[in-house]
């Protein structure tokens, strides 16, 4: 599986480094067993919903405010 590692200013001027993956690289019956609805929450340019690697949980990634650059890698990872 494809994660990534980034770093971001957020809203509140604090920094956040997260490991991630991206929607599109998590199997879909991850996705189907904890989104709920049909629905997609519309989130502003530059924001991406991720599965943060190290809290386990959905979280936004702010790539308007990113710092340095997003470091991509291959891990085998139990989701």
């Amino acid at each position: 599986m494809k994660a990534y590692s980034g770093m971001f200013k957020k809203v509140d001027g604090s920094m956040r480094h997260m490991v991630f993956v991206r929607l599109e690289d998590l199997p879909k019956s991850f996705l189907e067993e904890r989104l709920k609805g049909n629905s997609k929450r519309k989130l502003s340019e530059g924001l991406e919903l991720v599965w943060d690697l190290e809290l386990r949980e959905f979280r936004i990634f702010n790539w308007k405010t990113l710092l340095g650059e997003v470091k991509q890698t291959d891990i085998n990872f139990v989701l």
